[in-house]
């Protein structure tokens, strides 16, 4: 019984969608302007975007420039955000605004085109251009719409966009510092610290910046070792004075004392190579 109910069930599938097709062509091939779009009306309240948009895109031509155009090449911008292809999506909604900047639609569509560069952002190891992207159509959007209802949630779209740039950025600098690359791993963790000033973990950034700088300065020749250990102590008094109250001001001082120590030592051997001298 299942199996029948099963086979029925796809049979009428078949046949809707058959049928569905053989209206599709009927309506193509008809020379009645006005039914068509009817039609691809009647495709898109249906949800049916692809036969919406195949109609749409044939009518765009057709109405331009009369007062049926904006909203067929509205649906036609929803057809490829709904079908979830951003990057036509993302053209033509910015294609909309600059063909019909005065329609009382343009704060929902500047905004639509932001959120196709959201939606193309990638996972963070990839390439970052489109959140960056995403990130500047956001903050346009929010310039231009200071007082738009959807403030709140473009706010929320960056933040989790520049978090997403921060951990891109937060791995390169850790796969410099685990290579043991140190002076690249402390000028990024420092840049880091600078990019993101308000981020939770910039007083981490700092510290590891310190870390790398110590490790560096070590296993330099003696000749540099001196000048290395002071930019040391310069990045701990900096830390200390930017973070009074981080939890990892005791760690970071363990360097800065053994700079110091360091540092003291290197004077008592210049020193007494002068006085043999």
């Amino acid at each position: 019984m299942r199996k029948i109910l099963l086979y029925t069930g796809l049979a009428a599938a078949l046949l809707a969608t058959v049928s569905c097709n053989q209206e599709l062509r009927r309506i193509e091939k008809s020379n009645d302007l006005e039914k068509k779009l009817a039609y691809a009306d009647k495709m898109y309240a249906k949800k049916k975007y692809q036969m919406a948009q195949t109609l749409y895109e044939e009518m765009i031509p057709v109405f331009k420039g009369t007062d049926k155009f904006e909203p067929l090449y509205y649906k036609y911008a929803y057809c490829s955000y709904y079908l979830k292809d951003y990057t036509q999506a993302g053209f033509h909604f910015k294609n909309y605004l600059e063909s019909l900047p005065s329609s009382p639609r343009a704060e929902e569509i500047d905004y639509q085109q932001a959120f196709c560069y959201y939606k193309l952002s990638p996972k963070v190891p990839l390439d970052q251009t489109n959140t960056m992207k995403a990130i500047a159509a956001m903050q346009t959007f929010m310039n231009t719409y200071p007082n738009s209802e959807r403030t709140a949630e473009a706010n929320v779209i960056i933040d989790l966009l520049r978090r997403k740039l921060e951990q891109k950025d937060y791995n390169a600098a850790e796969l410099y510092y685990n290579l043991g690359h140190y002076k690249s791993a402390g000028v990024a963790f420092k840049s880091l610290m600078r990019a993101y000033p308000d981020s939770e973990r910039s007083d981490s950034y700092k510290y590891m910046a310190i870390k790398a700088y110590y490790l560096y300065a070590r296993n330099s020749i003696p000749a540099r070792q001196h000048e290395r250990f002071e930019t040391v102590v310069s990045e701990y008094l900096e830390f200390a004075d930017r973070y009074p109250n981080s939890k990892l001001r005791g760690d970071a001082e363990k360097y800065y004392n053994f700079a110091k120590n360091n540092i003291k030592s290197l004077d008592n051997e210049q020193s007494k190579e002068k006085s043999i001298q």
